[in-house]
């Protein structure tokens, strides 16, 4: 009998499985660690207390993120707490010799947005890294995902970890994405229509030719949101279009290197007759740009829809979920999205801090103002974000239309750092959760995509974005 076809999934799967254990988990090796400040400190003081060292320092790559605030950046960290766990970050880094992107330099950023920047994420790899998003780097075809503290420690000190391996779901993309509908509403239509938990267990593979389409960047938003509908990672398989992102990386291999290892990526691939545990399908032409309404990334409406009525929902659980975040966001039923004003607007975060993203959020903010009552803000997801959309001269149209232009950081989407949105206001976001709380105590998050972020700035309440192009 001929052996059945493989998915991208498993083939980078079992070239890493070094040891399958009797309970059916299997020891699996790790090609590269993405290390950062707000989960690391108490791994590298577990090592030192044991006395182990870096198994394969160079392996690891160290950012400062999560903690750094992104304005005043020229002085010392003000907030004592924060300087200490970013100094931390840099002092445990150069002691175990783990290449480290400090926070002067011109490549420091969000660590999901920095990794494919630098090349130093690649396709086959298996890549982790202290945070749930890492499943961004999927988008290269790498089996990306996030671990925990003591999985940070074990990591560094073996290059392993022991995983059970999760069910398999491919996601077919088809159609095509109208004028200013981004990557970003495409997410959350996808986690809308397959639920906060539905790819809960599961890898997820983006495919279908509405994948294919997207760009590199898109790509990285898509894989970031796989997370949110509870999958364990989201992938999609190399092609031209990723050879051509990586290609002269300043970590991506070069020359005959270069030639051996795009010959291997394109054998990863799933194959014809690849078998998944579960297959879904969604058009995406005529979608509508995507805004959330609650406080899961499922419960997301179109723009031009409607809050909706929890009585609609056929199972307990959701009416429920629908009940108690109608309460928290303060909102009724019915209530048109169109009606919802924001008080802050925050476009940043490892989901869409991208150079193209901040490109579709100028090119609305362009010749317009922030509305009176809106503070709006840009984090760029890098330094060289930063300096590519300072050139382009993005950094002046946001600032003459009133946004505030800031140093790149996770900023507002995780609230650790200094911004935050005060309890009880409305933050329009580009960034990928709306829970209770995750923007600051009391904080009402409205997810949506970058041109919508910066469409509901300058309109002050949410607008279908295509309306002013």
């Amino acid at each position: 009998m001929a052996a059945m076809g493989r998915t991208l999934f498993a083939k980078v799967w079992d070239d890493h499985v070094v040891e399958e254990r009797p309970d059916g988990s299997v020891l699996l090796f790790i090609d590269r660690h993405l290390i950062h400040d707000a989960t690391s400190p108490q791994a590298f003081s577990a090592l030192r207390q044991a006395g182990r060292t870096a198994r394969r320092p160079a392996a690891g790559l160290a950012v400062a993120d999560h903690l750094v605030p992104t304005a005043d950046r020229g002085g010392p960290i003000a907030d004592p707490r924060l300087a200490v766990q970013v100094a931390a970050l840099e002092a445990n880094a150069r002691e175990f010799g783990i290449p480290l992107l400090p926070l002067g330099d011109a490549t420091q950023g969000i660590v999901h947005v920095v990794g494919p920047e630098q090349g130093f994420v690649l396709p086959g790899l298996t890549v982790v890294c202290g945070d749930s998003h890492t499943s961004t780097h999927g988008a290269l075809g790498a089996l990306a995902f996030g671990i925990g503290t003591s999985e940070v420690e074990h990591v560094i000190a073996t290059q392993t970890l022991v995983q059970s391996r999760p069910r398999q779901m491919r996601i077919r993309l088809s159609g095509t994405l109208g004028p200013q509908v981004a990557a970003k509403d495409a997410a959350l239509a996808v986690i809308a229509a397959v639920g906060a938990s539905g790819g809960a267990g599961h890898a997820i593979e983006f495919a279908g030719p509405a994948t294919a389409a997207l760009s590199m960047e898109e790509r990285m938003t898509l894989c970031n949101m796989a997370i949110e509908a509870g999958a364990r990672t989201g992938m999609i398989a190399p092609d031209e279009r990723t050879f051509a992102y990586l290609e002269g990386r300043p970590m991506a291999p070069a020359g005959a290197d270069w030639q051996a290892a795009v010959a291997y990526w394109r054998t990863l691939a799933s194959d014809a007759d690849a078998v998944f545990d579960r297959e879904v399908a969604i058009e995406l032409s005529g979608l509508a740009p995507q805004v959330s309404w609650g406080t899961n990334p499922a419960q997301t409406v179109a723009v031009t829809g409607r809050v909706p009525d929890p009585a609609g929902f056929a199972e307990a659980a959701e009416r429920q979920a629908a009940i108690r975040a109608l309460a928290y966001m303060e909102l009724a039923p019915g209530t048109a999205m169109a009606d919802i004003r924001p008080d802050r607007v925050f476009i940043g975060s490892c989901t869409n801090a991208r150079l193209s993203d901040l490109r579709a959020a100028a090119a609305i903010a362009r010749g317009r103002r922030v509305a009176d009552g809106v503070i709006a803000q840009v984090v760029p997801g890098s330094g060289l974000v930063k300096r590519a959309a300072e050139a382009e001269g993005l950094d002046r149209i946001f600032q003459e239309a009133g946004f505030q232009w800031h140093e790149p950081g996770c900023s507002m989407c995780v609230a650790i750092n200094g911004d935050r949105v005060p309890a009880g206001q409305r933050c329009a976001s580009t960034s990928n959760r709306n829970f209770e709380g995750r923007q600051g105590p009391g904080a009402r998050t409205h997810l949506m995509s970058p041109a919508s972020a910066a469409a509901a700035a300058v309109a002050g309440r949410f607008v279908d974005v295509r309306e002013l192009i």
